[in-house]
């Protein structure tokens, strides 16, 4: 299926919890004339407490879209807090991926939107890092427990389920 435009964002590159295989599917299954990826692509954050993950599904992923860029999509990467080093290379191009620290987008009905990942209007990941830390232990913590549930869920043939 041909889309005008997919939106992805939270991918986490680099975390345990990453569902970069069903990511994979998604890319295969649906094509786009445009691509935003709006931040915590790479979870930098994760990388640098937990030390270097990255499994070949995460690589996979940049390659099908620097692969997506060279076909012709334009791909637009905006930083989050997590990818927050990125922010060094705004307006830069990494493989047909520009990277931009915002986005104007018009849809097919004329609207515009601006297209952030929003952290910079997070007054915690502004002026109380620590606490957004902290916040990200919680979180990584819930990505262990939703691990964890999903493998119970699927000795009783449930399917994938997200606890967020």
């Amino acid at each position: 299926m041909k889309y005008r435009t997919i939106f992805l964002s939270d991918i986490h590159l680099g975390t345990p919890g990453c569902q970069a295989e069903l990511l994979l599917d998604f890319l295969n299954t649906y094509e786009a004339e445009s691509y935003y990826l709006v931040g915590d692509i790479i979870d930098a954050w994760r990388i640098k407490r937990k030390g270097f993950l990255w499994p070949q599904a995460h690589n996979d992923v940049v390659q099908a879209l620097l692969a997506k860029a060279h076909d012709g999509a334009s791909i637009y990467l905006i930083p989050g807090n997590h990818d927050e080093f990125l922010r060094s290379y705004l307006g830069t191009h990494f493989g047909g991926i520009e990277v931009l620290s915002k986005a104007d987008f018009t849809a097919s009905d004329g609207k515009r939107y601006l297209v952030t990942h929003g952290d910079q209007f997070d007054s915690v990941v502004m002026h109380a890092k620590w606490l957004a830390h902290l916040g990200d232990r919680a979180y990584d913590f819930m990505l262990w427990l939703n691990t964890r549930l999903n493998r119970a869920r699927s000795l009783w043939g449930g399917q994938y389920w997200s606890l967020s």
